[in-house]
């Protein structure tokens, strides 16, 4: 049975008393879902919002996600922040290979596999970030570079740990543009990642949520989240209101939790 699994990443944005009013206010208007909800604050708010979601009562309701992580352990690396740190804050997922760090930090698909490594090894379930840029797609290249990125991101994944994988479908061209793929884009863009993931991890694919991320909004969310192979969402813009993201997790909440194919 696949989850429906819906995160916000909230990039750059909210201090630690930001990030608890948050917490106050998702408790306010989540409600019961059967969707799994993660939350990726900035590392400077993960402790506090980890202490607001217990205060409000969302203890293992809520995940938190780092937003990145560095591949080794420990180390002379200033400015980064370690696997054994993300944990013992009290997260559950990192999000790895975000279309930001690949374009504006120069983080490529080894890169990428590295953290993974590290990630699995370390005890964190890791969201792997994939998408095309607007040129690609127009040179209708937008497979081939979806199949390049997973092959070689995925190249180091703990095969004892495919059910544990998220994989963001995050087309770079609409990402904080307004643009956003449309459910059948969205929707062919997802069965090539599971067909691709079916020869990398076997019938374990089948238990490997695909979120997509590119504008998902409260407005667009249901008709996105109601297609076969896309199994959740990775919210950015509409994540950081607590109702607007409530209302984008009750769009992915059919009732039942999906099943395998």
């Amino acid at each position: 049975m696949r989850t429906p699994i819906i995160a916000a990443n909230w990039k750059m944005q909210k201090t630690t008393g930001e990030a608890a009013a948050f917490a106050e206010g998702l408790a306010e208007h989540l409600g019961d879902s059967p969707v799994e909800v993660v939350v990726a604050p900035p590392f400077t708010a993960l402790g506090a919002f980890a202490s607001a979601l217990s205060a409000a009562g969302l203890d293992g309701r809520v995940s938190i996600a780092g937003q990145n992580v560095h591949a080794e352990p420990a180390g002379a690396f200033t400015g980064e922040v370690s696997v054994p740190m993300l944990v013992d804050v009290g997260c559950r997922y990192v999000i790895l290979g975000h279309s930001e760090r690949r374009a504006l930090f120069g983080e490529s698909s080894g890169v990428v596999a590295d953290k993974l490594r590290a990630a699995q090894s370390g005890g964190l379930r890791a969201i792997v970030c994939i998408g095309e840029t607007l040129q690609e797609r127009e040179d209708e290249r937008t497979f081939e570079v979806l199949a390049a990125q997973l092959d070689e991101s995925l190249a180091s994944a703990d095969s004892r740990r495919w059910p544990e994988l998220v994989i963001a479908y995050e087309p770079v061209w609409a990402i904080g543009t307004g643009r956003t793929a449309s459910p059948e884009e969205a929707q062919a863009a997802h069965a090539f990642v599971r067909e691709r993931l079916s020869g990398l991890a076997g019938a374990a694919s089948t238990e490997i949520r695909i979120q997509y991320g590119g504008s998902v909004k409260p407005e667009n969310a249901a008709d996105l989240l109601a297609r076969p192979d896309i199994d959740g969402a990775l919210v950015g813009g509409a994540s950081l209101d607590p109702k607007s993201f409530s209302a984008i997790i009750h769009s992915g909440s059919p009732g039942d939790s999906r099943a395998a194919e």
